[in-house]
């Protein structure tokens, strides 16, 4: 069977499987649709919760920016896992011992103020459709290649599926459909990174193989890659670019942003116990382990991979992968010299770098594109950093079933956290908002058909941001996580830790961690882009790694503003003393 027909066969019989789960686990109550009705197994919530964690950032982008990046790229794997250890052992089981729905409804209690509530749910909406943005653009991605439909259009399919198990099932269907979507993702991950790494290495574990020799030679890996990319003109792979600040920051960002994501912290309140939430955390750990110390050795294999099989290539000639990405407008190519060859080297190939294409062929048969050559450099290809852990298994040349497997879990890997945050948005908006707030005589049936409206509108929102996204999806997930540094984190963590903070305090500092960091990233990424390079930034400091300030900015504001303001009730001392007594 060719790959096309094997993507339909393992993607079909994936959304089956997700489908049949949402229909076995249809949540019946509001108990069961923000938190599982507290009955999930630690391990099936730990391979949830790491589901939930292994985005399409982390499936599909986080390999290509490390491939492009390079050692830069550590920052995300840095980060990101750093972050969920933060979250695991320092916020997870006294927010657990909480024991409400939502991250609103704790920092609304502990502050003591719906005013707070009400601060907490706009910057969780903010947070989490900056997530979702893409998530929902790593749906279309893979639709778009693997089963050739409109990027828009796969958006719109992944927005069905998501919509049925999510506004049928709530948390309950989510967590178990995340359980499934788990071992599709692990599996499509690993089993392309093993093949190519006995190709590449002779070594069948791809964390070993990253560190040793080429098959028949003497020479490692990562030698070759620093002395190929060394001759394109290219950073050595092995080196940083990044300033220490910039490197600090970002990692930083990444890590507190982490412990303050709702749609992660959420997870340890579905568990009967607070002794559950700490043995799913750790089982979380291990799951996620397996595919965070794979994606260093996947980024290498991609990166050597790629160069091998388009440099210098007649374009007539070129392999059947680069047409494809070509013809979805993932890949684009500039002849300048009108040799009709592929030449790939550093530097941007077009002036306006993204490609626009016409619906003309150029002499060579190549999709003709409306940019001009940007000269001051011999680069020829355009590639969309996203699509390389996609395409690694068809530049491999690995057997078509492999192919169709890495569609299926990227799928998988997207639509899962698509889910868990759309889930948080929802009870925000039913929970927070109506119940806790505006509409608090309303009964639970009532509360329960709010929920589900919330999330129907939720995913289509989400369906606009997949369709027209802000940027890589690493990238945005990112600012993400920098938004949620920003605001949630020092509010969870002060809330724990620091009796005297009151309302006030909170939500000065949560505004001022929200604005400031906004403001920031919306000016070097979408409205002063030209002026988006380290000598304009603020300490040499990235838009990515802003957040790390304007979590600074918040815990300084916050502590300032407290002690304007009464202390809090002996109330909320005592809830805060039971919470952080074992």
């Amino acid at each position: 069977m060719d790959a096309q027909l094997l993507t339909y066969i393992f993607v079909g019989f994936s959304f089956a499987l997700y489908i049949g789960i949402a229909i076995w686990s249809r949540a019946s109550s509001t108990n069961d649709f923000y938190i599982a009705g507290k009955g999930v197994h630690p391990i099936a919530n730990g391979m949830a919760t790491a589901a939930d964690w292994m985005s399409a950032a982390s499936f599909i982008s986080m390999a290509g920016l490390i491939a492009f990046l390079g050692k830069d790229g550590s920052v995300y794997l840095m980060g990101w896992t750093g972050g969920y250890v933060l979250l695991a052992l320092l916020l997870a089981p006294y927010l657990r011992k909480f024991g409400q729905y939502t991250v609103p409804d704790f920092i609304g209690t502990r502050y003591y103020s719906n005013l707070a509530r009400l601060v907490a749910v706009l910057c969780l909406i903010f947070i989490s459709f900056t997530y979702v943005a893409g998530q929902m653009r790593g749906v279309g991605i893979v639709f778009s290649r693997f089963l050739e439909v409109d990027i828009n259009l796969g958006v719109i399919i992944g927005m069905c599926i998501v919509f049925f198990y999510a506004v049928l099932g709530g948390m309950k269907g989510i967590t178990y459909t995340q359980v499934a979507q788990y071992c599709v993702l692990i599996f499509a991950y690993l089993v392309p990174a093993i093949f190519i790494s006995i190709l590449m290495t002779g070594n069948p574990i791809p964390q070993l193989g990253f560190g040793d020799t080429l098959v028949n030679s003497d020479t490692y890996l990562l030698d070759k890659l620093d002395k190929v990319t060394g001759e394109l003109g290219f950073n050595a792979y092995t080196e940083n670019t990044k300033t220490k600040i910039d490197i600090f920051c970002i990692t930083a960002a990444l890590m507190f942003g982490t412990a303050g994501l709702p749609h992660v912290i959420v997870r340890f309140f579905t568990v009967p116990k607070v002794s559950d939430a700490r043995k799913s955390a750790g089982y979380a750990l291990i799951f996620i382990a397996i595919l965070y110390s794979t994606a260093p050795a996947v980024s290498a294999f991609a990166r050597m991979n790629f160069i091998d099989s388009v440099q210098e290539v007649n374009y007539q000639e070129a392999p059947g992968w680069f047409k494809n990405w070509e013809n979805i407008g993932l890949i684009a190519w500039k002849d300048k010299n009108d040799d009709g060859l592929i030449q790939y080297s550093a530097g941007n190939a077009l002036n306006e770098v993204k490609p626009k294409f016409n619906n003309n062929r150029g002499s060579s048969g190549e999709r003709a594109l409306d940019n001009k050559p940007d000269m001051t450099n011999s680069n020829e290809v355009y590639i969309d950093r996203d699509i390389m852990v996609l395409a690694n298994p068809e530049i491999a040349k690995l057997p078509p079933w492999v192919i169709a497997l890495v569609a299926a879990g990227a799928l998988a890997a997207a639509l899962s956290t698509a889910a868990g945050l759309l889930l948080v948005i929802s009870a925000s908006v039913s929970h927070d908002l109506l119940k806790k707030t505006f509409m608090p005589s309303i009964t639970e049936k009532q509360e329960l058909f709010y929920a589900r409206c919330s999330a129907a509108v939720a995913i289509f929102i989400a369906g606009l941001f997949g369709i027209y996204p802000p940027g890589f999806v690493a990238q945005v997930v990112a600012f993400a996580f920098g938004l949620a540094a920003a605001t949630i984190f020092p509010a969870l963590f002060m809330g724990i830790f620091y009796k005297r903070l009151n309302k006030e305090g909170a939500i000065a500092g949560m505004l001022a961690g929200l604005v400031v960091t906004s403001i920031y990233i919306i000016n070097f990424k979408f409205i002063n882009t030209n002026l988006n390079s380290s000598e304009n930034w603020f300490l040499g400091i990235s838009p990515e790694g802003f957040g790390f300030i304007g979590m600074i900015i918040n815990f300084i504001v916050a502590f300032s503003v407290c002690y304007f303001f009464k202390k809090p009730p002996d109330s909320v001392n005592q809830m805060v003393d039971n919470l952080r007594n074992p």
